[in-house]
């Protein structure tokens, strides 16, 4: 370095990249910070994780369904997906039971097609807690609230890594 304090011939630079190229890769936002996460789960009735996927932060959540269902633990898929309101959609619906699932979710408020549920499934909706119980639970973890991991492969290991402590623990 130079008596001034800059970079000089040296080119070193702590954090910086030097190279010309396009920053960012697989998850990073708009804001090209990398920290916006959304984290995709799925519960069994006791509430323990059974499938665990992360993507950025801007896709809806019914775009990430079947990538979820694709990351689960267990080789065969649940019989029936308990979402929010988010996940009334009839596209989703139709693509789900072409699989073999049921959708049980609440109709949003300003739906205008005619509801293609009734109060008998929906009761099953009254279990939800359970996942939000998961999500609780991942918030224990601390480095998984603060977000301390900018590559969405490392939060996504970080996230296998709690499931797995997290059923270890219950096991045990």
């Amino acid at each position: 370095m130079s008596a001034s304090g800059g970079a000089g011939s040296l080119r070193v630079l702590p954090r910086r990249d030097l190279c010309h190229r396009e920053k960012g890769g697989r998850g990073v936002g708009s804001t090209k910070r990398g920290k916006g996460r959304k984290r995709m789960a799925g519960a069994d009735r006791a509430g323990l994780p059974v499938a665990v996927y992360v993507a950025r932060a801007t896709p809806h959540e019914v775009t990430l369904v079947d990538a979820t269902l694709q990351a689960r633990f267990l080789p065969e898929p649940p019989a029936r997906l308990i979402g929010d309101k988010a996940y009334d959609s009839d596209p989703l619906d139709t693509h789900l039971q072409a699989h073999g699932l049921e959708l049980i979710a609440p109709h949003r408020g300003n739906r205008t097609r005619p509801r293609s549920q009734d109060g008998r499934p929906l009761r099953r909706y009254r279990r939800r807690w359970k996942i939000e119980r998961l999500f609780s639970w991942l918030g224990r973890f601390r480095r998984l609230t603060v977000r301390y991991e900018s590559h969405l492969e490392h939060f996504l290991a970080l996230v296998h890594l709690a499931c797995a402590l997290m059923l270890l623990q219950r096991c045990l």
